[in-house]
């Protein structure tokens, strides 16, 4: 049975709703994103993921922004602090999978089996400070080593990682929650510094595309553009579950039925869409329809690589990531 060709955010608050869960019953989304107005602690969140997976019948996908610094959804006083990832980059790729197998232990508690990390964008020195310190350097062999690190961690907790933002975010100098970002590099420069991590992490289940328009593959923003998908799939090489980012942000033109449909017919397997009610999201999933044979054969692989997670000494690898981190400035 194919499921809504949709992963959707428009909860209102810490409970479902009636109309949220009838609205999700029909819509029957291939999974769900969570977001701070939804976490308070986690004994309402256990409750929260466990209506989610009710309301679809079936062990449905839930994913988090949860990658340390400014984007962290589940915070202090029940989750711990995490620093932004540029910051403890220099500990190294053994310090980074700690840090992502405790996050990952994290959210599985609460039944959260998927993190929107690793984030493989390229840093530069121009890129967007909304971006830059959530990057895991400037160097793509030590991106796609860190980002390894992330990923085998979450996997190792159970959770699912969802590398972003693919082909690549680094360059782009406006914030593409408000613009869209426009980057005049060759294809060659892109090739050679932004595909690579994610050339390198191919094989990693689920991954997320960038509104950023490349000025060399297309003049849509990636996310709707079937050039910028086809990289994606033949030159990266990545045959995962496509999910495009949050179809809300303002780096994208026309109604959000509009960006939904581009989307889908530009190549990508789901929708992201994050923010707003019942109302918004009912065009939405009319628009981007039922997932594809591929979409669902590719979705099949990625569940299929949720497992049980390792059950480690938790306070022995927080002690150890602690000593490997210490001593880093913050930024």
């Amino acid at each position: 049975m194919a499921h809504g060709a949709t992963i959707l955010g428009g909860i209102a608050g810490t409970e479902l709703s009636p109309e949220e869960r009838d609205f999700f019953r029909a819509a029957d989304p291939w999974g769900f994103i969570l977001f701070a107005r939804n976490v308070e602690s986690p004994e309402q969140l256990r409750r929260l993921t466990g209506q989610l997976r009710d309301s679809v019948g079936r062990d449905a996908v839930i994913t988090v922004d949860q990658e340390g610094g400014r984007v962290q959804r589940l915070r202090a006083p029940h989750w711990a602090e995490w620093p932004a990832p540029l910051d403890q980059a220099e500990a190294g790729a053994r310090a980074m999978w700690l840090r992502y197998y405790l996050i990952g232990r994290e959210l599985h508690d609460v039944g959260i089996d998927s993190d929107c990390a690793p984030t493989l964008d390229v840093a530069q020195a121009d890129t967007h400070p909304f971006l830059r310190n959530r990057c895991l350097g400037s160097d793509p062999d030590q991106v796609a080593t860190l980002g390894r690190a992330v990923a085998e961690g979450l996997l190792a907790a159970g959770v699912l990682p969802v590398m972003k933002h693919m082909p690549g975010h680094g360059r782009a100098v406006a914030d593409s929650h408000h613009d869209l970002p426009r980057v005049s590099s060759s294809l060659q420069e892109l090739d050679a510094l932004d595909f690579a991590p994610f050339r390198a992490l191919a094989d990693l289940p689920m991954g997320m595309t960038a509104h950023i328009c490349l000025d060399a593959v297309d003049d849509a923003p990636a996310t709707a553009s079937a050039p910028a998908v086809q990289l994606i799939r033949q030159q990266i090489g990545f045959d995962g579950l496509l999910m495009t980012d949050d179809i809300t942000m303002q780096a994208l033109s026309g109604t959000e039925a509009e960006r939904a449909q581009a989307s889908i017919a530009a190549g990508c397997d789901l929708v992201l869409h994050c923010n707003g009610s019942v109302a918004s999201m009912e065009p939405v999933v009319a628009a981007a329809g039922q997932m594809t044979p591929q979409a669902q054969r590719r979705a099949d692989a990625a569940l299929q690589m949720r497992q049980a997670p390792q059950d480690l000494d938790r306070h022995a690898l927080q002690a150890e990531w602690q000593a490997l981190v210490a001593g880093l400035a913050l930024t």
